[in-house]
Parts: C-alpha cells; structure tokens; sequence
C-alpha cells in the first residue's frame, strides 16, 4: 500500500536514507511527510504493523503463545524503526521514543492487553500547529468506520493549517485542540472511511492519579488533541457532489463549482468546518453533555446534535461572510463553508452507510426536508434547484430550532426531552408506519426505566423519502468508491 508514496515534493530523500537520519534536524528542518514514506524504515515500520494485526484480537492482545516469537520480530522492527526517525522528527521524538519504549514492554509483559498511555501522553501534535508539520503515528487503536479492533496502526500525515483558520482559532472560534491532517500513508485500519484520528481510540489502561486520595478511582490520561482528515473529507465530497449534482441536473453556484475543481481549497474549507463543528459540542445552551458521554440513548438525539454543530458553523459562515469586517480570504472560505455544509449533508449524509440507527444519515435527511418544506429547495421536472439568496436564513432558522429545543430542555426531565426531540423530527420528517413512538408510547413504558424508550426505537425510525430511495440507488456505488480514498487521489 503505496497511497501517497509516489506524490512526493523536491524534498524528497534520493539515495541511501540512513545516511540522512542520523543528522539532528531543527523542527523547521524536520522530515515532511513525502519524505518519511520515501524512507525504506517507513516501509519496513508499515509491513510490521501488517503482519501483526493478524495475531492480535480484539483487546489488541496476541493471546496464542505460538505466535509470540513472531509478533515479538515484528515489535523489535517497529520499534528500531520508530527510534531511527526520533531524531529527524524532532517535534515527535519524545512520543517517537516513548512509542518504542510502550511497544518493547507490551513485548516484553508477554502481549497483554497493550497499555500506550505513556507514548499517548508525549504525543502533544496540537502544541504546535503549523501548516505541513509531518507526524508519524503509531499506536494499538480501532479506527472509526474502520476497524473496531485495537489493532497496530501506523499513519503518516501532515497538518493543514492554513494562516485564516489560525487567525479565527486565535479569536472568537478558540479550539485548542483541534488540527486539520492530510494523510500520505497508512496501515490498512485506514483503508476505509475512517478520517478521524482520536486518542479515545488508543490502547490505554486507567491509573491512579498523583496526589489523589487512598481509594480514588483511576482515570484515564486527559486527552490534549484531536484530529480529522480533511483531505479525505474534501475527496470524497468532491466526487460524491459532483456525482449527485449530474444526477439531479442540479446547476451550482460559480464558487460552489470551484470546490470540485480544487482539492486544497476544499481542504482548507473542511478544516474551518470542523474546527468550529468540533469546539459545538461543549458550548451553547446544553441539556447535557449531549455527545460525549457514553451513555445509551435513541439514535435520534445523537442525529440532532451532529447537524447543531454543523448548523452552528453554517452559522457562523454566515456571519463572518456578511461582516464588513472580515477579509477577503475568510469570507471567501466562509461562503464555502456553507456550501459544504448544505452539499455533505444533503448527497452524502443521507445516504451513506446502513439504515441501522443511521444518525448522520438521519441529520441530512431533516435538512432537506426542512430547506423543501422552508420553499428554497425544489425538487420539480426531475431537476434540483435552490433559492441560494434565500438559503443562509432558513438554514439558520433550523440552527435556532434546534438551539430552542436544546434551551428548553435543560428545565426537562431526560424523557421530556426524548419525547421533545421527537416530537419535533415528526413536524418536519414522516416516521416509520410501524413507529410504537409515532403511535405514542404505552404508560408502562412511559412510567418505567428509559432503556424502555430506546428498546422501542425502530432501526430505521425516518425511512428514505422516495427522493433518497431513487437517489440512493443511483449513488451507492460512487459512495462505496470513496473508501480509503485521500487527497492524492481525488478526482
């Protein structure tokens, strides 16, 4: 798996590598990522990490004692590989070298369950963003809409920090740890649709915290970054949208267009989108922490706090494009945002993945019904239009519902709010004929626990309206393309 290999820049190393590592570097003179996937210790690293997932199960353990003798080669490789690099990435070294020291231990404990909760607390990429900073990352992790195991995983990728999005991070849209990445190579984990890179997905083990009292429950190590590849984001928005808009003989707007033309200006616009997207989640009016705590509730609620953060930066790319204020570059970027938002969520959103408690899926499908039932999207003659002078208001006004209902939540109880949310899906989208919530909920279920609520919640409570049926059918096999698809190789 070559992915990216082959797109390197006039840096690129030529020749005998080895001989380059062992000259310290500055971090302004640190390795690019084209550079770390054209040096023969990436690829042995790669091939490692390969060859041991197969022995590992899900907890990330090599559990059969006949396999120890190889997965323990693999692990010697990594490790030489991870300490050759140290020093010519210098930003990463200290992880780079705490990442070798957490594999020779998992080796050398007889491949436990893995514990990387050292080299995860040293790897700070979010201390210092800087546009084209190259990490190498390795770790036992699952990879969301990839692996769900905590198998071995190794990334090389570069940030994407453009001067813009420092400047709005700076100010009013403070993110601290939030960066924008582009992939260049990767284990198969990410052979997928994963485009998330999280420490919650890393192999870590709880540990008493210093200073704590006798007893104290251990806790898991804060976490200090969180990244999402914009490239892949940009890629497959850019073919998925370029797909539906042929389809639906929908016309786009001159500047939407320029998002299917340019994958770095998609990227940049991604990466503005999420990093607002991403800070949502702890701010506004909330009944609760409504995301981030595990807890087991109607896929609905997480569908309807996935589009508020959306709508939240759709939002406010709209007011940073209607500000005298703002300058060129941002408002330009802010008017695609909008586009993005609106494009992702109505072709790709509601359409992709299964109809099991699909919430994304179900995020884009209350857009469109609510911009064609608002007047300024049109489906008629077979042909997509929309009132895009009239567009940035009715998306905003959907933001607003949803703040509203969040706002008056926090005086309900959590059922109330259940019941709340439904109710206010159901005055936009048409429930499932057999819904036991649209017929109304028995009293017995309504006085007991709440896995009550959630048992009766249909796998696919919004079905398709006969627009995404049909529309679906025509998409499915553009949407499947986009797997593992990266910057480098949108078309």
């Amino acid at each position: 798996m070559t992915h990216a290999a082959a797109d390197t820049s006039a840096r690129t190393i030529i020749g005998e590598p080895e001989v380059v590592e062992d000259r310290p570097r500055t971090a302004d003179a640190a390795l690019t990522a084209a550079e770390i996937v054209a040096d023969p210790a990436w690829s042995r690293l790669r091939n490692a990490a390969e060859a041991i997932r197969p022995l590992q199960v899900h907890d990330g353990s090599v559990p059969e004692t006949s396999a120890h003798a190889d997965a323990a080669r693999h692990v010697a490789v990594i490790a030489d590989a991870l300490e050759r690099f140290a020093p010519v990435i210098p930003h990463d070294e200290e992880y780079l070298r705490a990442c070798a020291r957490d594999f020779r231990a998992w080796a050398g404990a007889g491949f436990g369950v893995p514990d990387f909760s050292d080299s995860l607390d040293a790897f700070r990429p979010a201390r210092d963003r800087r546009d084209g900073t190259a990490h190498l990352v390795v770790f036992p992790m699952y990879t969301q809409n990839g692996s769900p195991d905590r198998l071995v995983e190794a990334v090389v990728c570069e940030v994407i920090w453009p001067d813009f999005v420092a400047e709005l991070e700076a100010g009013e849209y403070g993110n601290a740890l939030y960066l924008g990445l582009r992939f260049a190579d990767f284990t198969s984990g990410y052979d997928t649709n994963s485009a998330v890179l999280f420490p919650e997905s890393v192999a870590v083990t709880p540990r008493a915290v210093a200073g704590a009292p006798a007893g104290a429950p251990a806790q898991l190590p804060p976490f200090t970054w969180g990244a999402i590849f914009a490239d892949r984001e940009a890629a497959r928005f850019r073919r998925v949208v370029r797909a539906a808009a042929d389809i639906t003989r929908l016309d786009l707007p001159t500047d939407a267009a320029r998002l299917l033309d340019d994958q770095q200006l998609t990227e940049r616009t991604f990466v503005m989108w999420d990093m607002i997207h991403d800070r949502t989640h702890m701010r506004g009016d909330l009944p609760f922490d409504p995301f981030m705590i595990k807890q087991r509730m109607p896929f609905f609620l997480y569908s309807l706090e996935e589009l508020r953060c959306d709508l939240t930066a759709f939002r406010e790319a709209v007011a940073l494009w209607r500000a005298e204020e703002t300058d060129d570059v941002t408002r330009e970027h802010a008017r695609l945002v909008q586009y993005a938002v609106i494009f992702d969520r109505i072709f790709r959103f509601a359409i992709t993945g299964t109809r099991v408690r699909n919430y994304d899926g179900l995020g884009g499908q209350l857009l469109f019904a609510w911009m064609h039932q608002k007047g300024v999207l049109h489906w008629t003659d077979t042909r997509l239009t929309i009132d895009w002078d009239a567009v940035p208001d009715v998306v905003v006004a959907l933001s607003d519902a949803i703040n509203e209902l969040y706002w008056r939540s926090i005086d309900r109880p959590k059922a109330a709010h259940w019941l709340a949310a439904y109710a206010f899906l159901t005055a936009t989208l048409t429930p499932h004929p057999a819904s036991v919530w649209a017929r109304g909920l028995p009293d017995d279920v309504l006085a007991g626990p709440l896995k009550g609520y959630t048992d009766l919640v249909l796998d696919d409570e919004f079905p398709l309206s006969m627009f995404y049926e049909a529309l679906s059918k025509k998409m499915t096999t553009v949407i499947e393309s986009t797997a593992g698809i990266t910057g480098s190789g949108a078309a």
